[in-house]
């Protein structure tokens, strides 16, 4: 089991940027592939990007390649995975979780249906203003 713990949302304006962060602690190495997902009210949550933790792989999905970027900072006995917005419009407004999952390593850590994700963060919102 991994804990996670999302920071960084806020809100701005059309076309600007935020970058978010998820702590992941506990057993990092076994959870080896996290995902940010993003839910607004009434609609299921959608996976955004996912980062393969031994590296470097990354996955997008098409609403935000291109614009979003996945990346991590390994230490010890903790993971902070970032996720960079730029370009943001109204539409990528939500709240923004992460999630944690186990692959091996001949499976890709390609974004999943979120009921595949063993372990959430609390989320963070992000609010894209016109």
């Amino acid at each position: 089991q991994v804990r996670l713990a999302e920071s960084g949302g806020d809100s701005v304006q059309d076309g600007g940027s935020l970058r978010l962060s998820c702590v992941a602690t506990g057993n990092i190495y076994r959870s080896n592939c996290i995902a940010w997902f993003r839910q607004v009210p009434g609609k299921e949550r959608e996976g955004v990007a996912s980062i393969y933790t031994p590296g470097p792989s990354t996955y997008y999905s098409r609403s935000v390649k291109g614009r979003f970027t996945i990346s991590q900072f390994l230490e010890n006995n903790k993971n902070t995975v970032y996720l960079q917005m730029n370009s943001l419009r109204p539409d990528d407004t939500a709240v923004y979780y992460c999630a944690a999952r186990t692959t091996t390593s001949t499976l890709p850590c390609h974004i999943l249906p979120a009921s595949e994700y063993a372990d959430w963060g609390q989320g963070t919102q992000v609010t894209v203003s016109s």
